[in-house]
């Protein structure tokens, strides 16, 4: 498994044509004279929570082998790799990041017993010290041990290279993997297969619908440097001429990476036009005096919880009188959502809400071309030609959490105490749209927030950025009469 791997994803030095050769002195000469260095590995104080993950994953499978990789590193091109993104399931139950490592729960008579199986350091003992541009320790730098991960994680772990010889023993009935994440894990691992395999993956996302206090801590870290990064976007926007998306784009992106691990998904920057492409990801397009701009960004924090928030600014830094109708009923539907959260209501119940306010704003803008009632029936949605998606999705490690759900648990469930989830309705009028008035046309609009479902009702964690049409306009001159910023208290964008 770790041969096959490590030639895949990472080349040793001296395989590629634009390496140089390292003779058998020179080896010799770097094999001596290395001090091993300490390495400060804190515990982590979330690990009790992992502990408790995997306990209820236990006792969804009982007498069942489960296998979890994190996930292994993708070739971009020839000897360099995508940066490594560990898979969330592996993180929601172990908070480990390094790519290869696999999580084994094997039953007992009690439950189970989990090992982190990892890859071990590459150290002064071998040539892959410095020869393993992927693994060695002179070129990334020094690695936990077996023991110093354990430890951080408290979890027991043990040698990747071990793994292959356990799995062999695991009879397939009583296996279940979670797959597509690591070719090799899927090569080495006999399970059941299909419908098996899936039952894991389905009692996984349902497990983590709901967060615990110290997630939601995470997001709601996450969401506050979103908020940051929206008035950075907003300090750099100039009203009177011109700018690059992509420019908007890395403006927000400088902040996700120092406040956070980077974006949790590509970011949306749609200008004029471009923002009733639902999509839009080229941002090379330009934000113009007159235009509304669409944003649809967020940070993944350090533990990789994500916020998703979309703003739409009126470059100009007011709303025309139809933009401002158009916003206003966004708005107005957003708002009846949220107010709609509660544990117990209906994920559908709360669609409706939203999709409702928006039919009566089209009608009122006479683009409908039938009563309200009748675009709202379920045969035939009339409504959604300007507003495809719903209102929203769950949120979490990943930006479309526990989309794995089974129905019954998630679109056609009831919302719950610790769900958090956006609320993001938006409506899009087509340039092309024949059906419209000609004024509507290149309108896109989106408000976007993240929601937290409490005992009682709802909490919004972006409510540090106003929605309002009239209280957008403030904030926009308010930032950008404070001028642009770097992440860390700097002033400007250079410097």
């Amino acid at each position: 498994m770790s041969g096959t791997r490590s030639e895949t994803a990472s080349p040793a030095s001296g395989t590629e044509a634009h390496d140089p050769d390292f003779p058998e002195r020179f080896r010799q000469f770097m094999r001596t004279g290395w001090r091993d260095s300490p390495l400060d590995v804190p515990r982590r104080a979330e690990a009790p929570n992992h502990a408790k993950r995997r306990a209820l994953l236990s006792e969804a499978f009982p007498g069942q082998t489960l296998v979890v990789p994190t996930g292994a590193e993708r070739i971009r091109a020839n000897d360099t790799t995508y940066p490594f993104r560990p898979g969330s399931d592996h993180v929601w139950l172990t908070g480990e990041h390094e790519p290869d490592s696999v999580l084994v729960l094997t039953p007992t008579a009690g439950g189970h017993d989990a090992t982190l199986y990892v890859r071990p350091r590459s150290t002064t003992a071998s040539d892959g010290f410095f020869t393993d541009r992927g693994h060695g320790e002179l070129w990334i730098g020094r690695r936990p041990s077996l023991a110093e991960k354990s430890e951080e994680l408290e979890i027991a772990t043990e040698r990747l290279d071990r793994l292959g010889a356990v799995l062999d023993g695991c009879a397939p009935s009583r296996t279940r993997v979670l797959r597509g994440l690591d070719p090799a894990v899927d090569a080495a691992v006999r399970s059941g297969g299909g419908d098996h395999d899936r039952a894991l993956i389905q009692v996984l996302a349902e497990l983590r619908l709901v967060k615990d206090e110290w997630e939601i801590a995470q997001l709601q870290a996450a969401v506050d440097a979103s908020v940051l990064g929206f008035e950075d976007v907003a300090r750099a926007l100039p009203e009177d001429r011109a700018v690059s998306e992509r420019l908007i784009e890395g403006v927000f992106g400088l902040r996700a990476r120092h406040d956070g691990n980077g974006v949790g998904y590509s970011s949306i920057v749609a200008s004029g036009p471009h923002a009733t492409v639902l999509h839009w990801m080229h941002n090379d397009g330009s934000a113009r005096p007159g235009d509304l701009l669409l944003m649809d960004m967020g940070v993944e924090g350090r533990h990789l919880y994500t916020a998703d928030i979309t703003r739409t600014l009126p470059v100009s830094g007011l709303f025309t009188p139809l933009q401002r109708q158009v916003y206003d009923i966004v708005h107005r539907s957003q708002r009846a959502g949220i107010a709609a959260i509660r544990p117990g209501i209906a994920f559908d119940e709360v669609h409706q809400t939203c999709m409702r306010v928006l039919a009566e704003g089209l009608a009122d803008l006479g683009v409908l071309p039938v009563s309200v009632d009748e675009a709202m029936a379920r045969d035939r949605i009339t409504y959604r030609r300007w507003t495809l998606h719903g209102f929203g999705h769950m949120l979490g490690l990943d930006v479309h959490d526990c989309a794995r759900a089974r129905k019954e648990r998630y679109r056609d469930g009831v919302l719950g105490e610790g769900h958090v989830l956006t609320m993001e309705p938006g409506l899009y009028f087509q340039p092309d749209d024949e059906l419209i008035p000609a004024g509507l046309r290149g309108i896109g609009i989106r408000i976007e927030d993240d929601v937290l479902v409490t005992a009682d009702g709802a909490r919004v964690l972006s409510a540090g950025l106003p929605t309002g049409s009239a209280e957008v306009e403030s904030w926009l001159a308010t930032q950008r009469a404070a001028g642009a910023r770097l992440p860390g208290g700097g002033n400007g964008l250079a410097g």
